[in-house]
């Protein structure tokens, strides 16, 4: 047993090296597909735009994101909860509206009731991400295998001591799994809120698109996708070194 754990360590951590090699060489072909285009230039010619943008993009993003994590979090942990089990399901479902109706319907429903700007921005790309961290979130307290509670329980352990110094740490890697999918939505439908008002990197791409600029709309998506990259990469390190040896299937 000990030496299949032994082979499979390796593999695992060669699988973990490789992602950032992989990601590196898709970049630098992008790069020099643009440079022997000539379209690198034209590009560069939105710089400043490009970093005022990103800016604004990362911020709506981090609202959105990090209000979902402390909405979504403290949900998936009440539903796990034996009481209310049986409710869970049905309650999942009002979190899947969020993700079954397009992004663009949710703006526009959020620009009607809330306004321009901003705030419906933030709301709407919050209620798109809320389903992937609430479900990993009440997915992962409930594996969590029965004879761990048990005998968290038998020691002594409170609910409240059981759920702080067990569940949730054996669930950790499974919500983290739900935090990176849902940022990466997040990233990803951020530029929509520009047709709101709300600015991001969609103004270029959307702009692009409107006067049939090329160059406009790549300086606009590529900055988007490798903010998607790089947003997932650092959540999957967090994830990697945050989460115990123990119960971390990648060390």
């Amino acid at each position: 047993m000990s030496a299949l754990a032994g082979q499979a360590a390796p593999q695992q951590s060669r699988r973990i090296e490789t992602a950032p090699l992989i990601v590196l060489i898709v970049l630098a072909g992008t790069v020099a597909w643009l440079w022997w285009s000539g379209m690198a230039e034209e590009i560069l010619v939105y710089s400043d735009d490009i970093s005022y943008l990103v800016v604004q993009h990362l911020e709506l993003v981090a609202w959105a994101g990090g209000l979902a994590i402390l909405v979504a979090v403290p949900v998936g942990v009440v539903l796990s909860r034996p009481a209310f089990r049986l409710f869970s399901e049905a309650v999942m479902q009002v979190f899947n509206i969020g993700s079954t109706v397009p992004t663009l319907a949710i703006l526009a429903l959020s620009m009607t009731l809330l306004g321009i700007g901003t705030v419906p921005a933030v709301f709407g790309l919050w209620a798109a991400t809320l389903l992937p961290i609430v479900r990993n979130t009440y997915a992962g307290l409930r594996a969590v295998l029965p004879h761990l509670v048990e005998a968290a329980i038998g020691m002594g352990m409170t609910p409240r001591q059981v759920l702080w110094r067990v569940e949730l740490p054996n669930a950790l890697f499974v919500i983290f799994g739900g935090i990176r999918t849902a940022l990466a939505i997040c990233v990803g439908s951020a530029p929509l809120v520009f047709l709101i008002g709300a600015g991001g990197l969609g103004e270029l791409i959307f702009t692009g698109i409107s006067l049939d600029e090329l160059p406009m709309m790549m300086a606009g998506a590529i900055p988007t996708a490798m903010l998607a990259v790089l947003v997932d990469f650092i959540l999957g390190q967090i994830q990697y070194y945050l989460v115990p040896r123990g119960i971390n299937p990648l060390r």
